[in-house]
């Protein structure tokens, strides 16, 4: 018994081995493109807007006021910093708005003060157009981070032998308007929640073989679905939905021959809102 005992352990062992040899290889696997999720798919596959928009995205900051837990509680932030990168390239990709750098607004300022310098060292004429003004200005920013939101787990032993498995469910919120320059108005108001998933599993052994001699065995695996991650779908899912109010109040249009109801914003348009 005790030698069938020592076989499946060891074999166990083996299959953990593999793990930790998986593990160490992904270090010197090469840098790719961002991962992105099926917010991203519907973003990209809109159909074509009667005209593209001129919009503005200034800032869209992290309004959480939440830190990541100990150690570094009072140094790192729970969600990301880049989460106007993130609005500009969505907005980019959705097809339908033609964003305006404003962020590094006073970095453009300074480069057209560089290449007006230059017209005139050389006695050539200005020809440096002027800024393109924004139709639509985009604020808003992530409102909400929320932890263990839902926990739970399951676990089994026998004799020392067992396994075990956790979960938890942490959410983040995004607040994304569209305001008219000219007047100030908030034109569309739209906010949006994506669900943070993590996970473990363990298993180890703990017993004696025999009178003097203790096994002891642990393994584990967690799986952390990145912040950043949810950030950037929730954003995603803020301009589609954006977009598709924007459609159904008539602040911008679908071309004439494109029936709304047969395209991906309708059906973000007519999806329940979940209750508490």
């Amino acid at each position: 018994m005790r030698i069938i005992i020592v076989g499946m352990l060891a074999l166990w062992l083996s299959g953990c081995a593999g793990v930790v040899a998986t593990s160490e290889d992904l270090e010197g696997a090469p840098a790719t493109l961002t991962p992105r999720g099926a917010a991203y798919q519907d973003l990209i596959s809109l159909p074509p807007p009667a005209g593209r928009i001129f919009v503005s995205v200034y800032d869209f900051r992290d309004q959480t006021g939440q830190y990541r837990p100990a150690p570094a509680s009072t140094f790192s932030t729970a969600v990301t910093q880049g989460a106007s990168a993130m609005l500009t390239g969505a907005l980019a990709d959705s097809g339908w708005f033609i964003p305006l750098e404003r962020v590094g607004l006073q970095n453009l300022l300074t480069e057209r003060r560089i290449i007006r310098a230059e017209f005139e060292r050389f006695g050539q004429p200005d020809t440096l157009p002027s800024l393109r003004a924004a139709s639509v200005m985009l604020e808003g920013g992530i409102i909400a981070y929320e932890s263990n939101v839902r926990t739970g787990g399951a676990g089994v032993e026998y004799f020392g032998i067992g396994a075990s498995g956790e979960y938890q469910v942490d959410q983040v919120t995004v607040n994304l308007r569209a305001v008219e320059i000219s007047t100030g108005e908030v034109l569309a108001n739209v906010t949006t929640t994506k669900t943070i998933y993590s996970k473990e599993l363990r298993a180890g052994v703990y017993r004696f073989i025999d009178f003097s001699r203790l096994l002891e065995a642990e393994a584990g695996l967690t799986t952390n679905e990145p912040v950043q991650m949810a950030v950037m779908a929730a954003i995603e899912s803020s301009v589609i939905h954006l977009i598709a109010q924007g459609v159904e109040n008539r602040l911008w249009n679908l071309p004439n021959d494109t029936d709304f109801n047969q395209t991906i914003l309708a059906d973000y348009l007519n999806a329940p809102i979940p209750q508490l």
